[in-house]
């Protein structure tokens, strides 16, 4: 629990963290070693890194359009390289 004293209130603060729910899966293991390592080389906790991707996933689902500075890029190379792409394309 993470406690602030706010000092333009009278009210005092405490900051829970989220709550945890358990859940069980299954993973390549493969994969599983690879974040085990990375956990471990990384001093951090499997469970953290779970947490990572997963909110990781929700963001890059959420985020569905591309972002202005890829869609710039996109067009600047679509203009300069159209007729190369009309060729291969073909």
């Amino acid at each position: 629990m993470i406690c602030h004293d706010e000092l333009e209130s009278v009210h005092y603060r405490c900051l829970m963290p989220p709550p945890r729910e358990k859940f069980a899966t299954q993973v390549n293991s493969e994969v599983l070693a690879a974040v085990r390592t990375i956990a471990q080389s990384e001093g951090r906790q499997l469970q953290a890194l779970v947490d990572e991707a997963l909110t990781d996933l929700i963001e890059k689902r959420k985020n569905t359009r591309p972002r202005p500075y890829v869609m710039g890029a996109y067009l600047a190379s679509h203009e300069k390289y159209s007729d190369l792409y009309k060729k291969l394309a073909q």
